[in-house]
């Protein structure tokens, strides 16, 4: 019997010098939050397709939609800037909003490697911050352990110096 997938394809177009990468928002279930993050971030991977010299189409997707829709975070890399995007996936289409934020940042500067953040996972290994190489657009992958004291898995990311990091976290607006 052939194995059958549930999920959605959406597309999007990144002009040159612009690359865009998508997370999708998962909530943890309310009887673990008061254990584990509210939310946790998880990134959906693309296929590129060359349109042109000027652009270039990204198909994404989404494995097991829930019915009421996803919620995403869009970020856009271009030249020492990011522009973050909110979007719903729902009934086959991307809704994005209509103001996106621009945010710049500088480089973190050390001349020593640096180990950012202790952060826990939730059982299924999701976490809540993500740590981008705005570069390449390629996520710091943590190392894991287990805390011997509250046997729990967490993560640290070693970030190299005289680099920038882009880094997020998902939280209620009360936060």
């Amino acid at each position: 019997m052939a194995e059958s997938f549930h999920g959605k394809y959406f597309s999007i177009t990144d002009p040159k010098g612009v690359n865009t990468v998508i997370y999708r928002i998962n909530k943890t279930e309310k009887e673990l939050q008061d254990k584990y993050p509210k939310y946790t971030v998880e990134r959906l991977y693309s296929q590129a397709e060359s349109l042109n010299e000027d652009a270039k189409k990204k198909t994404f997707f989404v494995d097991y939609p829930e019915p009421a829709g996803e919620d995403l975070v869009i970020l856009s890399f271009g030249q020492n800037k990011v522009t973050v995007n909110m979007g719903k996936l729902k009934d086959d289409k991307l809704h994005i909003s209509k103001m996106p934020s621009q945010l710049k940042f500088n480089t973190i500067y050390s001349e020593t490697p640096v180990e950012y953040k202790n952060f826990n996972y939730t059982p299924n290994l999701k976490r809540p911050i993500t740590i981008i190489d705005p570069e390449t657009t390629e996520e710091v992958k943590p190392m894991l352990y287990l805390d011997q004291n509250t046997n729990e898995v967490k993560g640290k990311c070693k970030l190299k110096p005289y680099k920038s990091y882009f880094s997020f976290e998902i939280r209620d607006k009360k936060d």
